[in-house]
């Protein structure tokens, strides 16, 4: 059971968002909150798997909630589920630790799926939101270097790793998938983020989606 925390500073959005996620049977509606001090707080007492979290609320935003909550409660993975798709806003997200990005346009049901996704240890962006990110995240450098010697940049393995990372897929996925060990996977994506010259397996599943798919 992935048991969830729901903020947003609007009740009835709140409430039917809380409504139709208590429907899937692998979800549970542990608590809700109206602003990022009142998720902290639940956070701290209730220890939710995944909390999903607005941007614009009164007292404490999203960004500065996710932050706190990440930085306490690292284990906690936080989905934002707004309705604005500014890039800053986005961007201001995911370096605070946000695992996930949805407009709130997003069918419920495609809502669970995203928790599903998320509380499995992936990242996940809505449609709108990935090429924003792509053109901030992505350094010019690393794509230069890409499309001068992308095949003296990283072996064929690792071209096979970075494959799969893109299409969102785990470290134990992708050991299956290769047959290799997961610790043999680490070891090549470790290699994999200095050669391109990004900070972290969500940044270069993005360049991976951008350069080699």
């Amino acid at each position: 059971m992935i048991r969830l925390l729901i903020v947003d500073d609007q009740a009835l959005v709140r409430e039917g968002m809380a409504t139709l996620l208590g429907l899937e049977e692998d979800l549970e509606i542990i608590g809700q909150a109206s602003h990022g001090d009142e998720a902290f707080a639940l956070a701290e007492d209730l220890k939710p798997d995944i909390i999903l979290m607005d941007i614009r609320m009164p007292v404490c935003d999203g960004v500065m909630a996710t932050k706190k909550i990440h930085q306490r409660h690292p284990q906690i993975k936080i989905v934002i589920l707004t309705t604005f798709d500014d890039e800053e806003f986005i961007l201001q997200a995911l370096q605070a630790g946000a695992s996930g990005y949805l407009l709130k346009d997003t069918p419920s049901e495609q809502v669970a799926a995203a928790v599903r996704t998320v509380h499995q240890g992936h990242t996940l962006l809505g449609p709108t939101v990935t090429p924003k990110v792509l053109s901030h995240l992505v350094s010019p450098k690393s794509v230069s270097k890409q499309k001068i010697d992308f095949k003296n940049l990283l072996t064929s393995r690792e071209i096979e790793v970075l494959k799969l990372l893109g299409e969102g897929k785990s470290n134990r996925e992708i050991a299956e998938l290769l047959y290799i060990t997961e610790g043999t996977v680490k070891n090549h994506v470790t290699r994999i983020l200095n050669q391109v010259g990004v900070r972290d397996r969500t940044q270069a599943a993005l360049w991976a989606q951008q350069n080699i798919m």
